[in-house]
């Protein structure tokens, strides 16, 4: 049980600053009018745990702060994010 927390724990760690990353590199591409990152990646990201991520990256970066679907879809998918661990830690404890 111990190893599957720590493995969540890392997973967790590893998704959210992939997440990060993809904001900030989205927003160096734009400057230099490069391909984009697409959309749906940064969502893709955020459900399988990486919202905070892409949050973060989204403030630090000032990157797709004005769209509406990042405004409301990621701290939407972050709340989930939360439910989710917290479901699994509750879970893992009470099995």
């Amino acid at each position: 049980m111990e190893l599957l927390l720590c493995f969540l724990g890392v997973y967790l760690v590893f998704i959210n600053l992939d997440g990060f990353l993809l904001m900030g590199a989205d927003k160096r591409r734009a400057r230099l009018s490069r391909r984009r990152v697409p959309e749906a990646t940064f969502f893709l990201v955020g459900v399988l745990g990486g919202a905070l991520g892409v949050w973060l990256g989204m403030r630090r970066f000032r990157h797709k702060t004005l769209h509406a679907s990042f405004a409301v879809g990621i701290p939407l998918l972050m709340f989930l994010n939360l439910i989710t661990v917290l479901a699994a830690l509750w879970l893992a404890l009470n099995a």
